[in-house]
Parts: structure tokens; C-alpha cells; sequence
């Protein structure tokens, strides 16, 4: 029998400030859904910062339970594709944001958001990789879909020590591509290299304001995390025929460019979001992460806490102090 009572992150509005506090639940208040998951695992994203700070961009309504991402196991079902007792991965859609998320001990979601764990994850494993995992994933499949293969080409990851930077380079190096990790934080280049990352440099190099529309080309292939004028330099600075792509803002949301290194280089520029990715792409890279794909020192990019010390973790991600992911443990005291 479901204890109706469980653990949750609540984020509220008090006297205009918007506070955080573990609390008592009850299933009784979560949203109509076919499955109900008892929520083993989370991980901590820079979304769920700011969910968790009063983003009215990413959360319209408050009190509200962060955490884009959940593993657990079905507690109850009413759909034909889930039966109690399956271990389920749920990400992305509207988990986290408006819909009560992975920081409590039970979600209750539409069946068509959750995956089946696949054979060789765990749950743990699969909040490892989480959201930042299967966009770096899905970058790779988008990138390949397009010809791109392991060659002596480099490939440029920004903003590699965050959590999809981190996933990226992993997972890019794990298959055979000769990736450069671009960073602001030196002091990480042994994390980094343990990752697979063949040679550092400072995010500054990726960073002209000469005003050219074109550099020297270096790049064969782009994992773009930043946006801003990172993004605009890897793509004045990409080979011909190079491909880029763009799933993240943490340096800006604009970016100024010119058409020549499209139309004189051929570059190929793609957008990468996993929120809407379709189910079947995204269970097959969950396989992809289970298997050929899977990195080999997973318990080297993440540290894992509780559910109470994610309050703490909330603050250290959004001034860039994290590394790598955070995994939150649900059942840890």
C-alpha cells in the first residue's frame, strides 16, 4: 500500500521573497496523471534553479516542486504500457516546471513521458546522465544524422565542466572523436582530461571581437552550451561542411553573425531540445546510454545528495560553482 505522505522541495512566495523548505505531501494533491512513480533519484539542473527561485519564465505558479528529472518505480498504473513495480526514467515535457517534480517522492505523470529503464542503467546511472545526459546525446545523434563521424578533426565542447558540457565530452570522447574542452575554470583540466577531453583551452579563446565574419577554420564539429558570442565564434571559426550544435544560453541569449560562414563554408547549424523530443528518439538514445554510449567513469562527473542538501546545491549552481552533476538521492537522510 502507497503512503500518502511523502518528502517534497516546496518553493513558495513570502512576503515577496521566494523561499525553499522540505515538506510533508500528500499524493492526494498531485496532478491527475496515469502513473504514479515513487521517485528514487533526482539531478539537478540549472532549470530547476531557477524554478526554484521564482523564474516566471520556466514556473508560472507557486507553491510548486522542482526537478525536471526522476527515476523511481511505478506505484500504481492505469495505462497498458507501465505495470507497478517498473523502473521508469521521466524528463523533459512539463516535469519540474508546472507539473510537480523529481525533488519529492512522488510524481504522478501522463505514461507518455516516461521511458522504460533499459537494460545496463540504473536507476542512480540514469539521473547521472538525466536531462543534461540526453541532450548531449541527442546532440551527438543530430550531429552524426547529418554525416558527422570520429575523424582527426576537432570537435569543441563549450562550457564543458557544467552538467551537459560535462556529458558531452564524455560521451563524444567515449565514441571516438578528438574533443577539445573549452572552460573558464583551469583548475579543472585534470577533470576534464579524465573525461576524455584530448586538450584544454580558455572559454577566452572562443570569444572574438575582431568584428570578422570569418576565422581561420579549426573546428570539424561544435557542442555549443553557452550561446552569446561563444556561439557566434565557433561558428566564424568552423571548417567547411562543420556542423554546430547549439543547446544552451549560459553565456547570452543572442548572438550576433553574419550569413558567410553558411554560405562560403557550407557550416550547418542545429537547435537542440530534448524538452519535446519524440518518444521513440529518445528511448532509443536512453538505450544508446545504456550500452555503446555509456561512459565509463559515471561516478566521476556527479557528487550525490540528499533531498535537504539540494537546497544548498540550488544556490551553487546558479553562481557556477557546480561541476559536473548533482544527483539527489530521495531516500537519503
Amino acid at each position: 500500500m502507497v503512503d500518502k505522505i511523502f518528502k517534497a522541495m516546496v518553493v513558495s512566495e513570502q512576503n515577496g521573497e521566494f523561499v525553499r523548505e522540505i515538506k510533508e505531501r500528500s499524493i492526494d494533491d498531485l496532478p491527475n496523471g496515469d502513473i504514479l512513480v515513487n521517485v528514487k533519484y533526482s539531478a539537478l539542473n540549472y532549470k530547476d534553479a531557477l524554478s526554484a527561485t521564482g523564474n516566471s519564465g520556466i514556473t508560472r505558479k507557486y507553491p510548486h516542486t522542482p526537478g525536471i528529472d526522476a527515476a523511481g518505480v511505478v506505484a500504481a498504473s492505469n495505462n497498458n504500457l507501465f505495470n507497478k513495480g517498473d523502473e521508469v526514467i521521466v524528463t523533459s515535457y512539463d516535469l519540474g516546471m508546472n507539473t510537480s517534480g523529481g525533488f519529492g517522492q512522488y510524481i504522478r505523470v501522463p505514461a507518455e513521458w516516461a521511458v522504460k529503464l533499459p537494460n545496463g542503467l540504473t536507476l542512480k546511472e540514469s539521473m547521472t546522465f538525466g536531462t543534461a545526459g540526453l541532450t548531449a546525446a541527442l546532440s551527438l545523434y543530430r550531429m552524426e544524422s547529418l554525416g558527422l563521424i570520429p575523424t582527426q578533426d576537432e570537435l569543441l565542447v563549450t562550457g564543458s565542466t557544467g552538467g551537459v558540457g560535462s556529458m558531452a565530452v564524455a560521451v563524444l570522447s567515449r565514441v571516438g572523436y578528438h574533443v577539445v574542452a573549452a572552460t573558464g575554470k583551469p583548475d579543472k583540466e585534470a577533470y576534464l582530461k579524465k573525461l576524455g577531453a584530448q586538450s584544454i583551452i580558455h572559454r577566452q579563446e572562443i570569444n572574438d571581437t575582431s568584428g570578422k565574419p570569418l576565422l581561420n577554420g579549426r573546428w570539424g564539429a561544435v557542442v555549443d552550451t553557452a550561446g552569446g558570442n561563444t556561439l557566434a565564434t565557433a561558428i566564424k571559426s568552423t571548417k567547411q561542411w562543420g556542423i554546430i550544435a547549439a543547446c544552451g544560453l549560459t553565456h547570452s541569449i543572442e548572438f550576433k553573425t553574419t550569413v558567410f560562414p553558411f554560405i562560403l563554408r557550407g557550416v550547418n547549424l542545429i537547435g537542440i531540445n530534448t524538452e519535446q523530443c519524440p518518444m521513440q528518439t529518445r528511448a532509443d538514445l536512453w538505450k544508446m546510454m545504456a550500452s555503446a554510449w555509456k561512459i565509463p567513469n559515471l561516478d566521476a562527473i556527479s557528487v550525490e545528495c540528499s533531498l535537504e542538501e539540494t537546497c544548498s546545491k540550488i544556490d551553487e549552481i546558479l553562481n557556477g560553482r557546480i561541476t559536473g552533476r548533482v544527483v539527489v538521492d530521495l531516500d537519503k537522510t
